[in-house]
C-alpha cells in the first residue's frame, strides 16, 4: 500500500464522513448532509494530494 499514514487516515475520515452524509439524508437533515459532503470532498482531496 503506502507508507504515508496521513493519506490513509484522510481516506478513512472521508469514508466516515460519507457515512454521515447517508445517515443525515435518511434523517432528513439536508443542511448537515451538505456540510458533511463538503468536508468529505476536502478529505478525499487531501488524501489524494498526500498520496
Amino acid at each position: 500500500m503506502t507508507e504515508n499514514w496521513t493519506a490513509i487516515a484522510m481516506a478513512f475520515a472521508a469514508l466516515f464522513l460519507v457515512g454521515g452524509v447517508v445517515s443525515f439524508l435518511k434523517q432528513g437533515i439536508k443542511v448537515g448532509a451538505l456540510v458533511l459532503a463538503g468536508l468529505a470532498a476536502l478529505a478525499i482531496t487531501a488524501a489524494v494530494l498526500w498520496w
